[in-house]
């Protein structure tokens, strides 16, 4: 059994020339790429160290501070299920943020740049 298909009829076979790794190389230096780089690592890269400290600290008091966890909130939620439903939480709302942020600020950049190289085949 092959798993490679024919071409479609009408086609040379042979896929179209992509941009050049020069093109590539250009494009990663130029001031549009580097806003793009900019504007994801100044969103990505804080959030990620929070959300790590906000973790930890998370189970750093599950194994330190069994006492403190373990305070009835009401009826029979304590502090440690109020904080790890609280850690769902706040993975939801990064991703939701992340979403927007993209959606607003890189993919518009990305269409572009793409756009751009793809005019330059």
């Amino acid at each position: 059994m092959t798993t490679e298909a024919a071409p479609p009829p009408g086609s040379t076979g042979t896929p179209p020339a992509g941009p050049t790794a020069e093109e590539f190389v250009s494009v990663q230096q130029s001031p549009e790429f580097a806003e793009l780089r900019r504007s994801y690592r100044s969103f990505a890269f804080p959030l990620t160290v929070a959300f790590i400290a906000w973790y930890l600290l998370y189970v750093l008091l599950s194994n330190y501070a069994g006492g403190f966890m373990g305070t009835k909130v009401f009826g029979n939620i304590n502090v440690a299920l109020v904080l790890g439903l609280a850690q769902f939480a706040t993975t939801f709302l990064i991703a939701w943020l992340y979403a927007r942020h993209a959606a607003a600020k890189l993919d518009p950049r990305a269409a572009a740049i793409k756009a751009r190289m793809e005019a330059s085949e």
